[in-house]
């Protein structure tokens, strides 16, 4: 069986991807410092603790699995904390990924998979975004994605790279029958928000701003869940592996759902009422950020099959079942 090295697998979106490349027959080893991921999220293949800064040991990896593929998640990925701390998003994300090139090329592992964001589009000129409009994300972590972007396509014309960029919209939803899910520490995500509201975790769900040019006034993003992404990056490495050119894609549904659509989606799945405030904007967030994903479909034959309702119950019983699983434990 083919081994793929996923970078950050035991990470949110990495554990899922490992899960689906184990259900289409790879070997998903991971490699993960485990800052953001956690142990038991790697179920499907070897696990290696390493940081992407550290060469020595990425060479060690390469050379130990000789992977086919490299898959990369990770990074450090809160925008806010970008604007205060940004050395330290171009020294892991974009110091980090250096080092996992230099060893994947040492390897002569050139098939990556890159782990973007509809973040490098910035403020966004038109809607749905295509991949065609133009780059100029306006947070650290947004322009440290579209640096590595700009390294692989570098690699791609003069190191024999094929490379799919997979930028994602808002990631959402859990595999929790496979024991996989959303878990940040401290969470800042929106939909676990919501959830820990409803469970009376939190006292209250702040919307920040409702005041935008919306039907409802509140922002409205694109929603798409954690496990069709997953099948996106590993028909990406089929791609890849088929021959097929060096691409870059918007993994999104195409349909916005507004922050206050949302939260009436979770009131509806939990049976549970949320308190909610309404606070300022927050600087930097555009009205609606929604995904034209046809490009995914004709390259890659992709097409998100979970609608909104499967994304917020997957959710639910994931943030449910964890709590109650540390209620016992406690």
């Amino acid at each position: 069986m083919d081994t793929v090295l996923v970078i950050g697998g035991a990470g949110y979106i990495g554990s899922h991807t490992c899960l689906d490349l184990h259900r289409r027959g790879f070997v998903p080893v991971v490699y993960d410092n485990l800052h953001n991921g956690h142990r038991q999220f790697v179920k499907w293949g070897p696990f290696e603790r390493g940081d992407i800064r550290d060469g020595v040991r990425l060479k060690q990896v390469f050379e130990r699995y000789l992977p086919c593929a490299t898959i990369h998640f990770a990074g450090l990925i809160e925008v806010g904390q970008s604007v205060v701390d940004p050395l330290s998003f171009f020294e892991i994300n974009v110091g980090g990924t250096t080092a996992v090139l230099r060893a994947a090329d040492e390897a002569g592992c050139r098939n990556v998979v890159f782990s973007s964001t509809c973040a490098t589009y910035g403020i966004p000129l038109s809607a749905p975004i295509a991949e065609s409009h133009v780059q100029m994300p306006i947070s650290p972590y947004g322009r440290s994605k579209l640096m590595i972007e700009e390294m692989l396509r570098e690699l791609q014309a003069h190191r024999g790279f094929s490379t799919a960029i997979l930028r994602y919209f808002n990631a959402a939803g859990a595999a929790w029958e496979s024991g996989i899910g959303e878990w940040h520490d401290p969470e800042t995500h929106i939909l676990p928000l919501a959830i820990d509201a409803a469970l009376g975790l939190r006292d209250r769900f702040v919307i920040n701003g409702c005041d935008y040019d919306t039907p409802d006034g509140t922002c409205i993003r694109d929603f798409v869940h954690v496990s069709d992404l997953a099948d996106a990056h590993s028909r990406a490495v089929l791609h890849l592996l088929a021959g097929g050119a060096s691409t870059a894609v918007n993994l999104g549904t195409g349909r916005g759902t507004s922050v206050q659509e949302l939260l009436n989606m979770v009131e509806a799945i939990s049976g549970q009422s949320i308190r909610i405030d309404r606070g300022p904007r927050r600087p930097g967030d555009p009205p609606a950020l929604v995904a034209d994903n046809a490009k995914a479909e004709t390259v890659l034959g992709w097409k998100p099959s979970h609608d909104l309702s499967a994304i917020v119950e997957s959710a639910w019983r994931w943030q449910r079942n964890r709590r109650q699983l540390n209620e016992k434990a406690a």
